[in-house]
C-alpha cells in the first residue's frame, strides 16, 4: 500500500510542479531512488533520531519514517511552510505513519537555534540551499556524528558549492558525493562507527 500511495504521490508531485511558476509553491520531491538509498541508508545506520529540514508534502518524510519502523527511532521534520506541514501530516495520515513523525512548522534556521536538548545521528537536509553555511554551526551542534545526506549535491552544484567547500575545510569529516536522483552529499565523522 505504501509503495502505491509513494508512486502516485510522486507522479502527482511531478505534474503539480510543472505548471508552477512560484518555487514556494513547488513540492520539490525527491526521487524515488533517493527515497530508496535513504531507507538502506537508515536500515543499515539504525539512528536513534532522525532529522529532516525540508518536509514539503510528506514524500521523503514517508521514505524516513517506514525506514525507521524496524529500529524505532523518532523522526523530526520541519518546513517553514504551514500549507507543505499540512499536506505532510494529511499524507503521513493516510499511510498511517503520523504517529513515528513530529512536525514542524517554523523557520529551520530558528528550530536549529532553539535544539539545545537534541542531538540527531541522522540529518536529511533538503531545503534552502543557500541557508546551510548559515545553518552549520547550529547542525554540528545538535549532530551526534552519525550521517548527514544532503540533497541537490549535482543537480545544484553551484549553489552548494560554499557548503561543499565548508565540509571539505572540516578535516574531522568525511564526505563524498553519490550520483544517485539529483546528487547526494553524504557526510560523516572520521570515528563514526
Amino acid at each position: 500500500m505504501i509503495d502505491a500511495f509513494l508512486k502516485t504521490l510522486y507522479e502527482t508531485g511531478v505534474d503539480h510542479d510543472s505548471v508552477q511558476t512560484d518555487r514556494s509553491s513547488k513540492v520539490l520531491n525527491i526521487t524515488p531512488e533517493t527515497g530508496a538509498f535513504l531507507a538502506l541508508l537508515l536500515q543499515e545506520a539504525k539512528p536513534r533520531s532522525i532529522l529532516e529540514i525540508g518536509t514539503s508534502n510528506g514524500y521523503s518524510t514517508i521514505w524516513l519514517a517506514r525506514a525507521r519502523a524496524s529500529f524505532a527511532s523518532n523522526v523530526v521534520s520541519v518546513d517553514a511552510l504551514a500549507e507543505k506541514t499540512k499536506l505532510a501530516k494529511s499524507n503521513l495520515t493516510k499511510v498511517g505513519l503520523i504517529d513515528s513523525v513530529t512536525l514542524f512548522t517554523m523557520d529551520a534556521g530558528a528550530y536549529l537555534k532553539e535544539a539545545d536538548n537534541q542531538s540527531f545521528d541522522f540529518v536529511f537536509l533538503d531545503a534552502s540551499r543557500s541557508d546551510y553555511v548559515h545553518w552549520w554551526r547550529d547542525l554540528r551542534r545538535i549532530m551526534d556524528w552519525g550521517i548527514l545526506v544532503v540533497d541537490n549535491a549535482l543537480s545544484h552544484k553551484d549553489e552548494m558549492h560554499s557548503f561543499v567547500s565548508l565540509i571539505r575545510s572540516q578535516p574531522e569529516l568525511d564526505h563524498v558525493v553519490l550520483p544517485i536522483g539529483k546528487g547526494q552529499l553524504i557526510v560523516t565523522g572520521k570515528h563514526y562507527k
